[in-house]
């Protein structure tokens, strides 16, 4: 049994339907000792990272998500669920879960055709062998929405990209945990196969998370030593 995580950040019925249609039973669940006793656990999410930290905070489902993590649950984060498991968001100032070195920062664009959010299909590109991306060919486009982007601190973490003026991680992973930036739910018949493969996963990965896609031209252009800034030095100036 799979534990969708309710925090009031909407989404959770088409991630429940998505999950029927792959055959994972599931159940929408608020409730930290059902997430501990999870067999694996869904954490999605659309809204403010703010709003969603409080109401995390105010359930105790925050440290559920913690203790789930380090017992080795497979977790799978989408979309405003990613972001949050990142360390800190620039979105509302706020510190987040910290499952994973790094933040998350606003789209700033050049490009006056391009808008924020970013809204619609995208094509990703895997850059590191992970398992729930396994079947995913180079160029499968999914859905996204939003404003804000995910910066991980170790570039190790980052398994796909997407380009939206430039390079961004739209997916990423590490140990147990992996989490898209993308709607597998709202992403038709590719995004049933992420989810798909997700219930089959049993959290480990054996590929050396260091080591690229096959073939150099896979290699990620995304560089977070060049995009992180340390909230010390943000909140000083």
């Amino acid at each position: 049994m799979a534990v969708i995580v309710d925090y009031d950040a909407g989404n959770l019925k088409s991630v429940e339907r998505a999950c029927r249609e792959v055959g994972l039973s599931a159940e929408i669940s608020s409730d930290p000792k059902r997430i501990r006793k999870a067999e694996r656990v869904i954490f999605p999410g659309v809204g403010a990272a703010g709003s969603a930290m409080r109401s995390l905070a105010a359930s105790g489902v925050d440290r559920a998500l913690v203790d789930a993590f380090e017992a080795s649950t497979p977790i799978l984060g989408i979309c405003l669920g990613l972001q949050i498991s990142l360390e800190y968001s620039e979105e509302n100032d706020t510190d987040t879960l910290g499952l994973l070195p790094g933040e998350v920062r606003r789209f700033r664009l050049d490009d006056p055709e391009l808008k924020v959010p970013h809204m619609g299909w995208n094509a990703v590109r895997v850059i590191r062998p992970h398992p729930v991306l396994d079947g995913i060919e180079q160029g499968d486009e999914f859905y996204f929405v939003h404003a804000y982007r995910p910066i991980p601190e170790n570039s190790a973490d980052v398994i796909a990209e997407s380009v939206y003026e430039g390079p961004f991680c739209s997916a990423l992973g590490r140990a147990n945990y992996v989490a898209t930036q993308f709607h597998p739910e709202k992403s038709g018949r590719v995004g049933l196969r992420l989810l798909e493969r997700f219930a089959e996963w049993d959290g480990r990965v054996a590929v050396d998370p260091a080591q690229p896609s096959d073939g150099d031209d896979t290699a990620s252009q995304f560089d977070s030593s060049r995009s992180v800034v340390s909230r010390s030095r943000q909140r000083s100036a």
